[in-house]
């Protein structure tokens, strides 16, 4: 593996925090992008620590504050948090499920400053969207916590992760946002790392079944335009080029995981070579610029060929350094989702395979489950 140098760039100044507040949540989605090994109640920073980091982070130039899980609200401290981020001046943006304590919280955290909310679904029909996220009656209060945020008054966004258990649910994910007075719609297709890496042959859609959902998500775009607007996230393993990943690795911005380590997207753990920081060991600025794992792939300087010499290195940045690593073998390489890696068409035949094949049952999201993902795709590919 080549070794990793910091970059020489001039460092941009991040723009948002994913606050991962904790790995507690009442769902068990199969596509997670929490790690597999998740971090405990008793390993999660206290409200002190999270405000003190919120205060870097505004120092730092943050304007954007995601308050994620995990599900956020299962944190007892969670009107607290969002106080701090509104005293600061950071955007507050509530990740939430919708079901737990939820409900309850919801207007507390209205009366303190939260200014958005992102509510996850999991399907349009209420059996399909629970067996999805593993929790009974789970749709019925999703759709009551909806009605609540904007009965207040705040800007709603749905998330809809599209794979193959529900991918024929996309036109009704648009209706239902639009029922619901959602501003936003996301038809996010899954990425796969995380849970959705151990659980890829039960999630890859067919590539039929994926373009028949993008037109489907661009004829809504011009119906709707005006009153709905709809971002969609395409399938790495059917993409042409890939996405710059988080913005681009260590340039926009960072992950806050439970325990306080620092992260350059969700999945970095995954590059188990790197060096991540602690908040509870270095200031937020400290660890932005000067870290390992935020150096070591931030800029172009550690890219090898084609990325190198590439017209698009400032526009996608390499593209995903964990799904190079997954892959490739290699986090430096060229991200197999790009057309011109040598590896590209081999994934595209491995998605069309696994999406051929009778889906095997959902290993759902558990903490303590010591699960280890069975996939090899070094030996694959």
């Amino acid at each position: 593996m080549n070794a990793i140098t910091p970059s020489r760039q001039a460092v941009p100044a991040p723009v948002g925090l994913l606050a991962e507040l904790t790995h507690r949540c009442p769902l068990r989605c199969p596509y997670c992008s929490n790690p597999l090994e998740l971090d405990r109640r008793s390993r999660e920073l206290d409200t002190q620590t999270w405000q003190r980091v919120l205060t870097e982070a505004a120092a730092l130039g943050v304007l954007h504050v995601h308050l994620s899980g995990g599900e956020p609200t299962a944190r007892n401290d969670i009107v607290e948090i969002t106080e701090t981020c509104a005293k600061l001046g950071l955007y507050s943006n509530l990740i939430t499920s919708g079901v737990g304590g939820a409900l309850d919280k919801l207007q507390a955290l209205y009366d303190v400053g939260l200014d958005h909310v992102q509510l996850s679904v999991q399907g349009v029909d209420a059996a399909n969207a629970e067996k999805i996220g593993g929790l009974k009656n789970a749709q019925p209060q999703k759709m009551l916590f909806a009605e609540k945020v904007t009965s207040l008054g705040l800007p709603l966004t749905l998330n809809s992760v599209i794979h193959r258990g529900n991918i024929h649910e996309v036109e009704g994910f648009i209706d239902l946002a639009v029922k619901l007075g959602a501003k936003r719609l996301e038809v996010a297709h899954t990425q796969y790392y995380g849970w959705a890496y151990v659980n890829r042959a039960s999630l890859m859609p067919n590539k039929a079944d994926v373009d028949a959902s993008i037109r489907i998500v661009e004829a809504a775009r011009e119906r709707l335009k005006g009153q709905l607007v709809i971002d969609l996230v395409v399938p790495d393993y059917y993409a042409k080029y890939p996405k710059a990943c988080a913005g681009g690795w260590g340039r926009k911005l960072m992950n806050v995981t439970p325990q306080g380590k620092v992260l350059p997207c969700h999945a970095a753990e995954t590059i188990s070579h790197l060096e991540f920081w602690y908040v509870t060991e270095h200031s937020l600025g400290d660890i932005w610029a000067n870290s390992p794992a935020f150096t070591a792939y931030r800029g172009t300087d550690w890219m090898q060929e084609p990325c190198r010499s590439c017209d698009r290195r400032e526009k996608d940045w390499g593209g995903c350094r964990c799904q190079a690593l997954a892959l490739a073998g290699d986090a430096a390489a060229t991200d197999p989702a790009c057309s011109l890696s040598p590896l590209h068409a081999k994934v595209r035949a491995l998605a069309a395979e696994e999406a051929a094949e009778n889906p095997p049952d959902y290993v759902y999201r558990t903490i303590g489950s010591n699960v280890r993902s069975p996939l090899k795709e070094e030996a694959k590919l």
